[in-house]
């Protein structure tokens, strides 16, 4: 059965978050334990006395060290994916287990793309909403009717029926009033702190291709499939152009998902934490089996139901 790995993307964490396998397996604590991004992980991933943790600049960093942890865990157990992808920051886990990068490059250089994310965003008045019930085309339409207003964007394609727009506030509340217009069902605003994913973030995409100039590339030892594209890489790509472009440009989950599928794919693993991405999956090709790990009992939920395999 061909199995990928999904992983979460910001807004999943939550503190406790890696307090089990901290205490029960080595290969997790050596992640948190070597990376250098000027906090404690984790103080912050466990118990977060400062309140910190949902900051983008500290969320990034926790996340991709949880998921290079529970890689690494599930690694040992010999459980490795087909394929891999990742929700927005989860991209960078996803080349961690493809061997791109070490679990330490990843978790600095998701510090380092949290700084920059929050730096670009400072002083925009921003905003992000979920779109409930509209096609594609119809909420591009909305959007193209709010320009005046200002930038409005979609910046995620998640699943059937779950679109999210982001940019300029004022043009993101009027792109929203013209969704429902055109037969919407709820539009959600979110809590967020810039419009992530939309071209106000390039000067975020500038600071990373800086960044990726110093940084060396493994080999991929799997393929993963990337936001930007909704598939792997083609001729021609690269990867630090494709992260570049990504933190600044629609993320296309749906379409990965129906990728995977195409590619065989019958069971995905989130690494969490949470299930939110089990949910865009069931919503867009159900017959693709799935399952979360986040605990230790979900480790071993997991090695179980592989057992007879």
């Amino acid at each position: 059965m061909k199995t990928a790995f999904l992983y979460a993307g910001q807004g999943s964490q939550h503190p406790g978050m890696g307090a089990d396998l901290y205490e029960a397996y080595p290969e997790f604590r050596a992640v948190l334990d070597s990376a250098e991004v000027g906090f404690d992980l984790k103080t912050v991933s466990f118990t977060d006395p400062d309140g910190v943790l949902n900051q983008t600049e500290y969320t990034q960093p926790c996340m991709v060290a949880f998921a290079a942890g529970m890689t690494a865990i599930l690694a040992g157990k010999g459980i490795r994916p087909d394929y891999a992808a990742g929700l927005s920051l989860g991209e960078y886990s996803a080349l961690c287990a493809a061997g791109v990068f070490t679990a330490k490059q990843a978790v600095e250089l998701a510090a380092f793309r949290g700084r920059a994310m929050a730096a670009a965003a400072a002083g925009v008045p921003c905003g992000m909403t979920a779109v409930l019930g509209l096609d594609r085309d119809k909420l591009r339409a909305a959007c193209e009717a709010a320009a005046p207003e200002g930038v409005v964007e979609i910046a995620n394609y998640n699943c059937p029926g779950q679109l999210v727009i982001g940019g300029q506030k004022a043009a993101v509340d009027a792109a929203a009033a013209k969704a429902k217009e055109l037969g919407a069902k709820r539009c959600l605003p979110l809590k967020v702190s810039g419009p992530f994913h939309t071209s106000l973030l390039a000067p975020a995409g500038d600071a990373l291709r800086e960044r990726f100039k110093t940084e060396t590339f493994g080999a991929m030892q799997f393929p993963v499939l990337f936001n930007c594209l909704g598939r792997e890489m083609g001729e021609g790509d690269t990867i630090p152009a494709l992260l570049e472009r990504q933190v600044q440009s629609s993320v296309y989950m749906e379409d990965t998902i129906r990728r995977m599928a195409e590619l065989g794919v019958e069971r995905i693993v989130e690494i969490g934490p949470g299930k939110v991405l089990s949910g865009f999956v069931k919503k867009t090709v159900p017959s693709i089996h799935t399952c979360a790990v986040e605990t230790c009992a979900d480790i071993d939920a997991l090695c179980e139901a592989l057992k007879g395999e």
